[in-house]
């Protein structure tokens, strides 16, 4: 089939959808989280715009919820658009894609943290503060993992972010500029939550942060991504530790000031000097060389 005959065939098969994945699967994945998180933020829990209250437990639960209407709708939505049903049990064969490697469970599960942990030390006063594990920190931790990866955002966005939106990002604009690309519009979805109640405050430091945060993140995630060929348990797995760590370990661990007002620097430290490790030891290439994807339809092949 040439490639005139195959861009009429997905024409026909997904409409403008199809002609446009991309474009059409940040839209949903938007719009689908931020529409659920809209009464959050418009009520007396979130910004006061609205005269209702949300309670505690309902907001989280909504926000949690925001998750699901938006990426894994949208990558699931996206993705029959364009590969039809073999690509969506191409999708749904990822989630439990378990075997990668040994070393990819251990860079998740230590290295992630130990950057975390590494970068709250380097900070002025952050040390000084320190507060030694409680036996409750490490009996309660395998349960806040659970908790976080189901309702925390690894189980509902990474089907979109790293199931749909990479693998279409990297040979459009290279490992690197699709990873900073891809960290860009993840931090921005996630802005309407600095204005919840439950986030931190949305001061321009801590937005500015976060944004920088993910995007650095972002760029370790395409390298695991890449050479666990795609797994999207991996990626799951890695987002969980990020998040769990960060609120259970280092939150508790180190209680500084400085923390107090910029709980986002030990992150934002830690995952730039190891995005910056990556791109330099792999050339900005990301392990992109290592991988293979299963292989596509043809609607896949000309508009990704």
């Amino acid at each position: 089939m040439t490639t005139s005959e195959t861009a009429g065939t997905e024409t026909a098969r997904g409409g403008v959808l199809g002609r446009h994945p991309l474009l059409f699967f940040f839209l949903i994945a938007f719009a689908g989280a931020w529409l659920v998180e809209a009464p959050v933020v418009l009520s007396r829990t979130g910004t006061g715009l609205l005269p209702f209250t949300i309670p505690g437990p309902l907001a989280a639960l909504m926000l949690a919820a925001a998750t699901f209407t938006g990426p894994t709708l949208s990558a699931f939505v996206m993705t029959s658009v364009v590969d039809g049903r073999a690509g969506v049990h191409r999708l749904l064969r990822r989630y439990v894609q378990w075997r990668v490697g040994l070393r990819w469970y251990l860079f998740i599960l230590l290295v992630i943290p130990a950057s975390e942990l590494l970068g709250a030390l380097v900070l002025p006063g952050v040390a000084a503060s320190y507060q030694p594990p409680t036996l409750s920190m490490a009996l309660s931790y395998p349960a806040a993992f659970a908790a976080t990866f189901v309702l925390g955002g690894p189980l509902g966005e990474e089907p979109g972010w790293r199931g749909f939106a990479l693998p279409r990002l990297q040979p459009l604009h290279g490992p690197l500029l699709g990873s900073v690309i891809l960290g860009v519009l993840w931090a921005s979805w996630h802005l309407p939550l600095f204005w919840s109640g439950v986030w931190t405050p949305p001061t321009i430091p801590n937005i500015a942060m976060f944004i920088v945060m993910i995007t650095a993140l972002t760029v370790v995630m395409s390298w695991v991504f890449n050479n666990a060929q795609g797994s999207l348990l991996i990626t799951m797995l890695m987002h969980a530790s990020f998040n769990t760590f960060a609120n259970k370990v280092v939150v508790p661990l180190f209680p500084a000031p400085l923390l107090d007002e910029y709980g986002l620097l030990p992150e934002l430290v830690g995952f730039v000097v190891l995005a910056v490790v990556v791109v330099a030891v792999t050339r900005g290439r990301l392990g992109y060389g290592n991988y293979r994807p299963e292989e596509h339809s043809p609607a896949t092949a000309v508009h990704t």
